[in-house]
């Protein structure tokens, strides 16, 4: 597990709006019963965080946990200006999210809660299933065009990414677009960005030239998830690291925080906690 220290005395600002007005607390210090623990970022780690503060409170009827989406990058820039407990990524963070956080003197630890497969989907009526990981960062970059030049029909290519707040949208640019090297490329420009998973997923369900790019966890049987280098996109080959795209899921959490921080973080760790986040579609970090 990776630790980052940025040096900090992170403020958390908890509660309703009513209660971010009138109070805050600085991390380090006892969270009171009227405090809500805020968690806010990917969109990937939505759900099954969702999921994991709702089992939290279960078992901890005092606690309360509010959890956002927004996109990684809102997630750890919260983290960084102070304004939440926990940020969710589905990505690392940059180098320049690191040099702000020093330079306001804060410190963060970052936790792998789980890993998470990218389905590569298309159309159910496209009759290609299976592509090569190089050959889908050239249809993302727009080397490929048309749907004929890798053994499908003579349509363009429709390409569907998560718009650039997305901690996928940076992974799949760096990982696959650009083949893990420092190249430049881009995504074409004829890319559609999206806010979502889900929004990638009914697109793609209604366009039969689309492709897009989503978290595992949200294919349903209204798209067709390709094979990439001839592996499916599953649970058992990610764990495997058969599966070629794939990424750990993180929280950043406060280096010093609160006990109930330090709480929740454990209980995702714990058997009980990864059993959750293997029911939501991912694969464990432990």
């Amino acid at each position: 597990m990776l630790k980052r220290n940025i040096a900090i005395a992170l403020m958390v600002v908890a509660g309703m709006s009513m209660v971010n007005q009138e109070s805050s607390a600085f991390f380090g210090k006892k969270k009171s019963k009227s405090e809500v623990v805020q968690i806010t970022g990917s969109d990937t780690c939505l759900n099954v965080t969702q999921h994991l503060s709702e089992m939290y409170m279960e078992g901890h009827k005092d606690a309360r946990i509010a959890v956002t989406g927004g996109g990684s990058g809102v997630g750890i820039a919260a983290a960084i200006n102070g304004t939440t407990d926990i940020a969710m990524a589905s990505r690392d963070a940059k180098e320049k999210e690191l040099k702000s956080a020093a330079a306001a003197g804060r410190s963060l630890e970052e936790v792998v809660f789980g890993w998470d497969g990218l389905s590569i989907i298309t159309h159910p009526s496209n009759p290609v299933n299976i592509l090569s990981k190089e050959v889908v960062g050239k249809i993302f970059s727009g080397e490929i065009t048309n749907w004929n030049e890798v053994g499908g029909n003579d349509a363009p290519i429709i390409i569907l990414s998560r718009d650039s707040s997305s901690g996928t949208h940076v992974y799949f640019k760096e990982d696959v677009v650009r083949g893990g090297e420092k190249n430049g490329k881009e995504y074409a420009g004829s890319t559609l960005y999206l806010p979502s998973n889900s929004a990638i997923v009914q697109e793609t369900s209604n366009n039969k030239n689309a492709i897009g790019y989503v978290g595992m966890a949200y294919v349903d049987d209204s798209v067709n998830d390709l094979s990439i280098n001839g592996v499916e996109p599953t649970v058992a080959n990610v764990a495997s690291k058969d599966y070629p795209i794939a990424r750990e899921l993180f929280w950043y959490v406060p280096t010093e925080r609160s006990q109930v921080i330090s709480n929740i973080v454990e209980f995702a760790l714990s058997p009980e906690g990864q059993a959750i986040v293997a029911k939501e579609g991912f694969v464990p970090a432990k």
